[in-house]
């Protein structure tokens, strides 16, 4: 059988007949679907040495020790570590020296609206070795509960299978999680490699993966570079975010967030409650040159690391699907910190061609819950350059931006048939111009700061922040280069 024609009960089978792989199931809760395809493909006395379903919590306590929640990454791991000591006690004496043994676990939950859960598999790729691990977060988009536990059957299925045939190839594992399933039925918005087989997979570019192969609209990671689930950040929480490049962070990046920041915090609703802040970045940015997507992206994160700062990747071209996104973890306000391009772009009718309702669909959408964009102003440069000056030549456009006209949301001319409209959210606190914005960033864009990085231009560096400068040159970040120092004779 040819691997990429195998469907979930071969794989199984595949396995099964592997004299060399040994082990034990242990499933929570909905997660009792996994174990069961091994032994229904026939020939399990060759694979499993114990399964296990602590279903009742008294029961699971006092073998995994107690927990303030049984679906959680902290009881998979829980669970995972004690019984792969357990099998290692065990059988290593008689069988370590001709087996792999591996752990697979699961703690799950469905519901009529979305259940979702936590599998990993613990294992040897050779007979002593110190164990590698594959976890995953996953949501179960089916209405019905044994409709989700077919999908986390199939799924855990897929997970053991990649582990032991891909273990050198962490692309393939995450492309290989879906086979036989479709996102209408499971999503996979976390992952995260561990242990000696892994030590040079880097998390956040799995992140990615998931985003770019499509298992997920989006995922995130903390300023230390750590994977997380939504829920863990969001959880009824306020959020502000601020979408961009961030190629690279200028002094302007950081001047939108903190002015927003400082007004979102005086909203009555936050009654003094700190926002999450996250920076999005869209997979359209990350790959808009793919030839250097994975650095480029690496170097974009650790900038964000360095400010200490959650990022969140995604494929969410619209923000009514960012907003709707957060609406999933948390009803609390959001913020958007964006400038005046950004909202010119939501209200440009061409974008929306495809929706029944069109603009008005999508301004429903992005409004429908406490949301609001507080808007950074931008200097139009004089008539007719922005379009017709190279991108190449920055400074010609940067002196002729910074003797433009400061466009505010106040100010900000949008077709004339929307003008009403637009009035309405203005004047209603949908949108809102932010204050005390420093004058001198208005006319620092990410695309000219970086041209004038990657020609020699010394001055870029009074255009970003000083923490950021070092970053930039000790990584020689978005090919920057040091210049060599002429030697006279």
């Amino acid at each position: 059988m040819t691997d990429d024609k195998l469907n979930t009960g071969q794989k199984a089978l595949q396995i099964n007949v592997d004299a060399k792989k040994y082990g034990t199931f242990a499933e929570i809760g909905a997660g009792q679907e996994v174990a069961g395809w091994f032994f229904h493909v026939g020939k399990a006395s060759g694979t499993v040495a114990k399964t296990i379903s602590a279903y009742d919590m008294a029961v699971s306590d006092a073998i995994y020790g107690t927990a303030e929640r049984y679906v959680s990454r902290k009881r998979l791991q829980a669970m995972l570590d004690y019984e792969f000591k357990l099998l290692i006690e065990r059988l290593d004496k008689a069988r370590g020296d001709k087996c792999t043994f591996f752990v697979f676990a699961d703690t799950v939950t469905t519901r009529r609206d979305e259940g979702h859960g936590w599998l990993g598999m613990k294992f040897q790729t050779q007979p002593h070795e110190a164990p590698s691990q594959i976890i995953i977060h996953v949501r179960m988009i089916e209405k019905q509960s044994l409709r989700q536990q077919e999908a986390l059957g199939i799924i855990g299925v897929n997970l053991i299978h990649a582990g032991f045939y891909h273990f050198n190839e962490p692309e393939k594992i995450i492309t290989s999680l879906m086979d036989d399933l479709t996102r209408e039925r499971i999503e996979v918005d976390m992952i995260k490699f561990s242990g000696p087989r892994f030590a040079h997979v880097d998390n956040r570019l799995m992140s990615l993966q998931l985003v770019q192969q499509q298992l997920s609209d989006a995922a995130m990671f903390t300023a230390d570079g750590e994977v997380v689930i939504p829920g863990e950040v969001l959880y009824q929480k306020s959020v502000l975010v601020e979408r961009g490049s961030f190629r690279p962070i200028t002094k302007t990046t950081l001047d939108i967030l903190e002015r927003a920041r400082e007004q979102f915090l005086r909203e009555p609703q936050m009654k003094g409650e700190e926002p999450v802040i996250l920076m999005e970045m869209t997979l359209h940015s990350v790959l808009e040159d793919s030839t250097m997507a994975h650095r480029d992206f690496l170097d974009r994160v650790d900038l964000l690391s360095t400010l200490g700062k959650t990022v969140l990747i995604s494929n969410f071209g619209r923000y009514y699907r960012l907003v709707e996104y957060l609406s999933h973890y948390t009803q609390k306000m959001q913020g958007i910190a964006l400038g005046i391009p950004s909202l010119r772009g939501i209200f440009d009718e061409k974008f929306y061609a495809d929706l029944p309702g069109g603009l008005l669909e999508s301004l429903g959408r992005l409004f429908k819950g406490t949301t609001k964009l507080y808007v950074y102003p931008f200097r139009d440069p004089a008539p007719g350059k922005f379009s017709d000056t190279p991108r190449g030549e920055s400074g010609i456009w940067m002196r002729e931006a910074a003797n433009g006209q400061i466009v505010t949301a106040e100010n900000l001319q949008v077709a004339p048939h929307l003008r009403h409209l637009y009035a309405h959210l203005l004047q209603n606190g949908y949108i809102t111009g932010i204050e005390n914005y420093n004058p001198d960033y208005l006319s620092l864009f990410p695309p000219f700061v970086l041209s004038k990085l990657q020609s020699g231009d010394a001055s870029w560096e009074n255009d970003v922040p000083a923490a950021i400068v070092e970053s930039i040159k000790r990584g020689k970040m978005f090919g920057w280069q040091e210049k060599p120092v002429a030697v006279t004779a």
